[in-house]
Formats: C-alpha cells, structure tokens, sequence
C-alpha cells in the first residue's frame, strides 16, 4: 500500500510551533502534525484519561519494546 501526502492549509502560527516542536522531536513537520492529530483524537475518544497519559501512551506504543524495562513485582526480585 502506497502512502501519499495530501496538501492542507493550516494557520502559519500554528505551522511555526510544529516546526520548533519538530526539531525539537526530531521529526519532519508534518510528522509532528501527525502526532499531535493523533494525540488531539485518542483523547477525545477517551475523555477521562489525563492528555499526559494519553501522550505518553502514544510514545511507548511507538518505540515498542526497545526502551522497555521488564515489570518485576515487589517480592520477586530473584
């Protein structure tokens, strides 16, 4: 499946905090846009979860088990 842009018109301003927050992500602008959009609908569809969660969720979700710790519960630490 081929993936293609599609032209959108946003406000300049707000076109000026993706590129700052790009850079400092380290993703391309419409990446950042992307993510925010992402962010913006899971925590519509999920009104009672707090907007950090929600962001951090999306970030774990996406680096997978690469950064991940194991969970070892307290009393098991052989």
């Amino acid at each position: 499946m081929k993936i293609m842009g599609m032209p959108v018109r946003i406000d300049h301003a707000l076109y000026g905090q993706a590129r700052a927050q790009a850079k400092a992500e380290h993703r391309t602008i419409a990446g950042q846009i992307e993510f925010w959009a992402m962010i913006g609908r899971t925590a519509l569809d999920n009104p009672d979860l707090p907007i950090d969660f929600v962001r951090d969720t999306l970030v774990a979700r996406a680096e997978g088990g690469l950064h991940s710790t194991p969970f070892v519960p307290e009393g098991n630490l052989s």
